[in-house]
């Protein structure tokens, strides 16, 4: 397994917004350094410098050339010590929004979402207290599992940007674990905003391990591939138990949403 893995993009640079409720948040952004603006008066070339233009950035650490990777260890746990400061078993972000509560991941989303607006003098209805509400409402979500805390948060509604899920996973002929780990990795650096694990070949529960433990962007399954492979691919061998199980197993290991099939 490669761990000498870093992107870079051109005319650019990894960049990080401090958040204003929770000052310790480094929110990770691009900044594309922009050309001046030529114009030609008089005979003379006129250059014009331009304002940097700051983007939504999917690659988390691979593209900080300050972060070490080590693909065995996985990446830094952005999230360790927010969630260890809550009180309580239930960590929600509806519980938390359900109750006015602005928690870390909704500053965090607020600021990727904005780009930099504010500071551009650019008007923008996107506030931390504005993602509450929507979460409050049920209009929007943060799929950030506890179990995850590698995962760089985000937000997914009607209300914010759009987003790309891309979709990886072994078969029974085809991949290994460090092949679907370097498909993660390169869905990060492309754009993707999700991915979804639809292994349904060997060492799923490992396959899984090594794409969450690596993966700085929300990762959901298909439980019921895993469930299937319980029981050999017999379908009447499925029961209600082995798929509560498969569901409780990969929450517990930090699968951050489900597609469910079922009727």
């Amino acid at each position: 397994m490669n761990n000498n893995i870093k992107f870079s993009y051109p005319n650019s640079e990894k960049v990080y917004i401090n958040g204003k409720i929770f000052p310790q948040l480094k929110v990770a952004m691009r900044k594309i350094n922009l050309t001046p603006t030529v114009e030609i008066v008089d005979g003379k070339s006129i250059m014009t410098p331009n304002s940097p233009v700051y983007v939504y950035d999917t690659s988390g650490p691979y593209s900080d050339p300050n972060i070490k990777i080590d693909l065995k260890n996985g990446l830094p746990k952005l999230r360790k010590e927010w969630i260890e400061k809550r009180k309580g078993s239930i960590n929600t972000q509806m519980y938390y929004a359900k109750r006015g509560i602005i928690t870390p991941e909704m500053e965090y989303v607020a600021i990727r979402e904005n780009m930099n607006c504010e500071d551009l003098g650019i008007e923008t209805h996107i506030t931390p207290q504005f993602v509450c509400e929507e979460i409050a409402n049920g209009r929007a979500v943060i799929p950030a599992n506890i179990n995850h805390p590698e995962s760089e948060p985000m937000i997914i509604g009607r209300n914010f940007l759009v987003k790309i899920n891309t979709n990886i996973g072994n078969s029974a002929t085809s991949s290994s674990i460090d092949e679907e780990v370097e498909k993660a990795v390169w869905s990060c650096k492309w754009g993707g905003d999700t991915i979804m694990d639809l292994s349904t070949g060997d060492n799923i529960h490992e396959t899984r391990e090594w794409i969450l433990r690596n993966c700085p962007v929300p990762v959901g399954t298909v439980p019921m591939y895993q469930a299937f492979e319980k029981v050999d691919g017999k379908a009447e061998l499925l029961t209600w138990e082995i798929f509560r199980d498969t569901l409780i197993e990969q929450c517990e290991q930090g699968v951050d949403y489900f597609t469910i099939h079922c009727g």
